[in-house]
């Protein structure tokens, strides 16, 4: 039987190699948590180069908000490559899937 522990890191992984593949750039570190029915991942550090160029060079929100619409409308075209690699490794389907880009 597979633990908690091993399915959280069985999809950071698959997580990793999505981002890498289909995103262009792995993050720098990934996370995923389950709790109850639900898996959280976290990811720090997945802006390219120039994304990160783009947001520090603007002043106003402009760059940070056009990065991120960027990169949501890239997710929801993924969205059943993702719900396939989280149903691979957990087995179960996935209700719905939501995502947030935040910035510090």
């Amino acid at each position: 039987m597979v633990t908690k522990g091993q399915l959280e890191s069985q999809i950071s992984e698959a997580i990793i190699r999505f981002e890498r593949e289909f995103m262009g750039r792995g993050p720098e570190e990934a996370k995923a948590y389950i709790v109850d029915n639900m898996i959280l991942v976290r990811l720090r550090g997945v802006l390219t180069p120039a994304e990160r160029h783009l947001a520090k060079i603007d002043s106003s929100p402009h760059g940070r908000t056009l990065i991120k619409q960027v990169r949501i409308e890239l997710l929801e075209k993924a969205r059943p490559m993702l719900e396939s690699i989280v149903r691979d490794v957990t087995g179960c389907n996935i209700v719905s899937l939501h995502t947030e880009y935040g910035h510090r």
